[in-house]
């Protein structure tokens, strides 16, 4: 096997890349709209289709480009620079439990051949692949079994990018990597919108879009419920790690779905779309008398406030904490990462329920209980 990489990268390398051979580029026929995603762009043209994903740590800078042509089409001499993309995709290595989701939903289990660390996998489909020995376990994605991806045949890889990150070996295999950027939207739609590039990518672009309509309308339906409530709770959010609390910015996604789930979000002024490094003392200060308290955590058994106490004492004097009024997301119990990017209604739902709960009589929490 080790004497046939150099000639298996060299094929590859000759075969997904455009290079320099570009005549004039052809007109763009269509431009998709794009509603709520900032990271993705999708140009029609005739012989073919581009995804351009923006580059989320280089404003005005595009991360990839990625040229879809028709598995059964001959390639066309005309392409602009970026990685061509046979569509519909075959043999595919998974690096997340957010994208075998995805491809889940989209009903494409079976394209895949590969994921890394399969442990945080909980699609039923994969895991039965993997049990079967049709889906190979190619180890951790910082740094997945080459050889065994060479020769489980892989054609494509779907990871999720990082700042300044690489692939290490797997870039030099010369096989398309989808660095799926959706997790890097702030706006909880934005991120579900995503679906219809991987609709595209499997040639399932019909029922992407409904996948996404559908859960677009449950969505604005919820958030409409709360445009006039009277009151707006007051939140604060997660917990400590270590000795920093990782408190969600103002134009984070969970900022987003407060706000749309009619809640006073006391931290929605922290600038930028991911999360800051909190000392307690300062979440203290602004956030002890905050009505609700929400956070996630991941253990075999639900937190309970006994527990909470023990790990961090001062965390009783948050009112929340006194007022029983803690609502914690078991990670390790309900498929909460693995749903929310597509779901984000569902998210939303447990929300209003909590705020609000007059809004959902008999609403049954999905991934949100009340601390015991």
């Amino acid at each position: 096997m080790k004497n046939l990489l150099p000639f298996f990268f060299i094929l590859l390398l000759a075969s997904c890349h455009t290079g320099n051979r570009r005549s004039a580029l052809p007109e763009v026929l269509a431009t998709d709209s794009i509603r709520y995603a900032r990271g993705i762009e999708i140009n029609r043209y005739e012989e073919f289709t581009t995804v351009e994903v923006n580059d989320p740590w280089e404003k005005g800078h595009l991360l990839q480009r990625y040229i879809l042509v028709g598995r059964d089409k001959p390639l066309p001499g005309n392409l602009p620079a970026g990685t061509v993309v046979r569509v519909p995709i075959q043999r595919v290595v998974v690096y997340t439990s957010v994208h075998a989701s995805i491809l889940d939903m989209l009903g494409e289990t079976h394209r895949i051949v590969g994921v890394c660390e399969p442990r945080y996998m909980d699609t039923p489909a994969i895991q039965e692949g993997l049990r079967r020995g049709r889906i190979a376990d190619l180890g951790e994605s910082s740094a997945p079994n080459v050889e065994k991806m060479i020769e489980i045949g892989t054609e494509l890889v779907i990871a999720s990018p990082f700042q300044n990150g690489s692939y290490g070996a797997v870039e030099k295999m010369g096989i398309p990597i989808i660095e799926g950027a959706d997790y890097m939207e702030s706006l909880p739609l934005g991120r579900t919108e995503w679906i219809r590039f991987y609709g595209l990518l499997c040639d399932k672009e019909a029922l992407a879009d409904s996948l996404f309509e559908a859960t677009e309308k449950r969505y604005l339906d919820l958030k409409a419920l709360t445009a006039s409530v009277a009151h707006r709770p007051s939140v604060i959010s997660e917990k400590r790690f270590g000795s920093t609390w990782h408190m969600p910015a103002g134009d984070s996604y969970i900022a987003h779905l407060f706000a749309d789930a009619g809640a006073d979000y006391l931290f929605k002024e922290l600038p930028g779309a991911g999360s800051r490094p909190l000392a307690f003392e300062t979440v203290l200060e602004q956030g002890m008398h905050a009505d609700f308290w929400l956070l996630k955590y991941n253990q075999p058994t639900d937190m309970t406030y006994s527990e909470l106490r023990s790990e961090y004492t001062p965390y009783e004097q948050f009112d929340a904490f006194s007022k029983k009024n803690v609502y914690g997301c078991n990670t390790g119990r309900v498929p909460y990462y693995e749903e929310f990017p597509l779901h984000p209604d569902y998210l939303l739902a447990d929300y209003v329920s909590i705020f609000h709960p007059e809004l959902l009589p008999g609403h049954e929490r999905r991934y949100y209980f009340q601390m015991k």
